[in-house]
């Protein structure tokens, strides 16, 4: 937040006309203040994602990974590291 924007997040419940049906959901505004009029500069929205659960990995799996990113950033190449 600045003098000339601010940002809102959260999470809120749509209740579908058709059917009743409640869908959950997180939202992110940032505004800015452009002539003395707040206006939304960036918008997003999306289903909250509670039905997806990570898939648990082992120790190993946790290693390599993290060998494979020690590595990467050892070159010096942000290429390698993205």
């Amino acid at each position: 937040v600045g003098p000339n924007w601010a940002q809102d997040a959260g999470i809120y419940e749509f209740t579908m006309g058709v059917d009743g049906s409640k869908v959950k959901g997180r939202y992110s505004f940032v505004y800015v203040l452009e002539d003395g009029e707040w206006k939304i500069s960036h918008h997003h929205s999306s289903v909250m994602p509670e039905g997806v659960l990570p898939t648990p990995i082992s120790k190993e799996e946790v290693r390599d990974l993290f060998q494979l990113w020690n590595d990467a950033l050892a070159t010096l190449d942000s290429s390698e590291v993205a």
